[in-house]
């Protein structure tokens, strides 16, 4: 099987860090990107070194899943430990086990430490759970890869208390502009549901309470899924089973073809396979196809379980977001959730690492009046208001920041300049990264003509660090041509070509320093591959 070229590019990240001593790392892929195709290859590639891997999960379908696509994708065999089989004495290299099974005593007691080279978590947002934590730690020796669609927790603890990199990450925007998933569109009702009495528990809203607060609106909650959902599949994620058996019914009424499935259901399998083959347009649960379910139809996910994790959220949709033929979108209807908190998942979460950018598409899409906004075009709009807001926040903080050094360029400028949302919005995520940056990492900085003053963390050290060696590979401006020029008045210097700087900067030194040339206006500027002004 060829791999696509992200998913190739994943694979040999992964490899590289445990190389590299990052005995521990993960790899995140959006739902619908492939991520078992990758973990298969990874695992081929280490039963070709001759390692043996375990490839653990906490639930039954992911690990048919698992051992099916690898042997879709690589035709090797796989052992399995799970309940009464056992993998012990197999001569198979690949094993898939149940966590809950390898997680008891006596179980690990019949493995030698040293017994897996290799550990493959899949859906790893479970792993700092006490059963996964007693398997890594019984195999402490493994070389470890987490593979997941979000490294998010619910309960908020940070999987960087056991991961120590991310190998690879290929966002959802990514994924969808190289067109392996499809296009998302959101629609925000206006419809106000009421949270405020809603408890927490475990870091999210309590399923219980959310029933109980959904109930009043479910019927307007049909009125208007009936002017959205009418020729779509739909799939609709309810807190409770009560509410979900109650909200099919209610869709029946109203004219839809509604299923429902839950765990204790007898004939999930048979509701699935008529859902897949259209005898319904309409799918509710309670919360029971986050994961292990696939239906590439799907092109309307309704999420009526509002939530603060957005790794659950991402779950949720992510089960519309797969191509299939005849499919041009994924609509989402995101409603107006009335809390005293703020923290909500929204549709502009999916997308948006930059909580400002997030947040003014989701004031933007408040104010649309319920029309279908495409998520990828809705985020470029929130992003330049949002660039426009920091630019003359900017312009107001480095007329305060004269009596800096005046040799280096502050963080922030370069930051503006070359407009890097990823380092604006950058928060540390493993322990080495929230460390002081190191002296050798502020010299250079300093060296390279960033003011190292301002550099809270190794990480954030690391991030410039990295950039202003990738611009100097595609021959971009330098941090302290970006300082001069823009001290002349120039404009997003940081997109500037070095050659071109470097042209300007002699001309404004043939007049001795005191003004830019003739006919050009520096707010206005821009050079062309002449370099004459445009």
């Amino acid at each position: 099987m060829q791999l696509r070229p992200y998913q190739q590019e994943a694979k040999d990240a992964v490899f590289h860090d445990w190389e590299n001593g990052f005995k521990k790392t993960l790899l995140v892929l959006p739902t619908g990107c492939g991520k078992t195709i990758v973990f298969a290859k990874v695992a081929e590639e280490c039963v070709r070194r001759g390692k043996r891997v375990l490839i653990l999960a906490h639930r039954g379908e992911l690990l048919e899943q698992a051992a099916d696509k690898i042997s879709k994708a690589t035709g090797l065999g796989c052992a399995v430990e799970k309940a009464q089989e056992s993998c012990l004495y197999s001569w198979y290299r690949i094993v898939v086990g149940s966590v809950q099974t390898l997680m008891r005593q006596k179980r690990l007691d019949s493995f030698n430490e040293e017994y897996f080279d290799t550990i493959i978590i899949d859906e790893a947002h479970h792993c700092l759970s006490d059963g996964y934590m007693r398997v890594l730690e019984h195999f402490a020796n493994a070389d470890v890869l987490g593979v997941t669609a979000t490294p998010d927790r619910g309960d908020k603890k940070n999987l960087g208390r056991f991961f120590e990199n991310i190998a690879y990450e290929y966002t959802l925007p990514k994924a969808i502009r190289a067109g392996y998933l499809c296009p998302l569109k959101a629609v925000t009702i206006p419809l106000k549901l009421d949270l405020s009495g809603v408890g927490v528990q475990a870091g999210d809203f309590k399923s219980a309470d959310l029933g109980n607060a959904l109930e009043p609106y479910l019927y307007r909650i049909a009125e208007e899924m009936k002017n959205y959902c009418a020729d779509r599949k739909t799939v609709v994620f309810l807190p409770l089973v009560k509410t979900s058996q109650k909200f099919r019914d209610i869709l029946n009424k109203a004219g839809f073809r509604a299923a429902e499935v839950n765990g204790e259901s007898a004939d999930r399998a048979q509701i699935l396979a008529d859902f897949d083959a259209g005898e319904y347009n309409v799918l509710c649960n309670s919360m029971l196809l986050t994961e292990g379910w696939d239906c590439p139809s799907v092109d309307c996910v309704v999420v009526l379980r509002p939530t603060k994790v957005r790794g659950l959220y991402s779950q949720m949709i992510g089960r519309g977001t797969r191509l299939c033929e005849g499919k041009t979108d994924l609509l989402i209807l995101d409603f107006l959730w009335h809390t005293e908190r703020h923290e909500l998942c929204r549709p502009a979460h999916l997308i948006c690492e930059d909580e400002a950018v997030a947040n003014k598409m989701i004031e933007n899409a408040e104010a649309s009046g319920g029309e279908e906004t495409d998520l990828i075009e809705a985020q470029e709009e929130a992003q330049s208001d949002v660039i426009a807001q920091r630019e003359e926040s900017l312009a107001k903080q480095l007329a305060e920041m004269r009596r800096r050094k005046r040799s280096l360029v502050d963080p922030l400028q370069f930051e503006m300049s070359i407009q890097a949302q990823d380092l604006a919005g950058y928060v540390p995520s493993f322990g080495w990264e929230a460390a002081p940056p190191s002296q050798n990492q502020l010299k250079t900085l300093e060296k390279l003509g960033i003011n190292p003053d301002d550099i809270s963390n190794a990480g954030y050290a690391a991030k410039i660090l990295d950039r202003l060696d990738k611009r100097r590979i595609e021959g971009l401006t330098t941090p302290k041509q970006i300082r001069l020029l823009e001290r002349y008045g120039f404009n997003h210097v940081g997109k500037w070509q070095f050659e071109d700087a470097s042209n300007m900067i002699s001309r404004i030194a043939a007049q001795g320093w005191r003004g830019v040339p003739n006919g050009i206006d520096p707010k206005t500027y821009s050079p062309d591959k002449t370099g004459e002004a445009v």
